[in-house]
């Protein structure tokens, strides 16, 4: 076998070597493109997340506008608050859980500087549609939300289906028992009048 055939076979080698590398590289590149594609439709994206710039006043109108409708649960946190950021996949659970009979509000108090933190922060925890980021002072904010709030975060409200009434509000991490049978109270006690 003379040189030039040799590297004549070792040519075809080489070249059945670089198109199968070639074919296994298109391949890979189009399941990567399938998976990336797969994965932005179950990830939600920062479309999803509406994130509102809203006052007290704004938030205390929303409630009454389920008046009649559903119970109403508000809960203030921060992406800065290790016991807010505890509880916030239990919340989320729950207003899956009570769609029907509830509706359940997540306002930020965040700075508005922050925004991008907390719509990513949303996202990571599978919030999709309207929450909220206060757009007021704190002193202001607080004393318009509640008299009852020292500020302390998280904090939440719990309204009645029928009248809007305030049913149960705490300041601070709660188990979940405690905001179930919150719902439940605003809920029946909505259903009974």
């Amino acid at each position: 076998m003379t040189w030039a055939a040799v590297c004549r076979i070792g040519q075809e080698g080489i070249k059945k070597r670089f198109a199968q590398s070639l074919f296994h590289h298109f391949n890979m590149l189009r399941w990567n493109t399938i998976l990336f594609l797969l994965l932005m439709m179950v990830h939600p994206s920062q479309a999803d997340v509406n994130l509102k710039e809203v006052s007290a006043s704004d938030i205390l109108s929303a409630v009454a506008e389920y008046k009649g409708e559903k119970a109403v649960l508000v809960n203030y946190w921060a992406t800065w608050c290790g016991p807010c950021v505890e509880e916030f996949p239990m919340i989320v659970h729950l207003a899956e859980q009570f769609a029907d009979d509830a509706i359940i509000l997540f306002v930020s108090t965040d700075w508005l500087d922050a925004k991008q933190r907390v719509i990513e922060f949303l996202q990571k925890q599978g919030v999709t549609g309207l929450s909220l980021i206060k757009n007021q002072n704190d002193n202001e904010f607080i004393d318009s939300i509640s008299r009852e709030w020292s500020g302390a975060l998280p904090f939440t409200i719990v309204y009645d289906k029928n009248t809007g009434n305030v049913v149960d509000f705490w300041e601070g991490k709660q188990p979940e028992k405690r905001f179930f049978y919150a719902i439940e109270k605003a809920i029946s006690e909505g259903n009974q009048r």
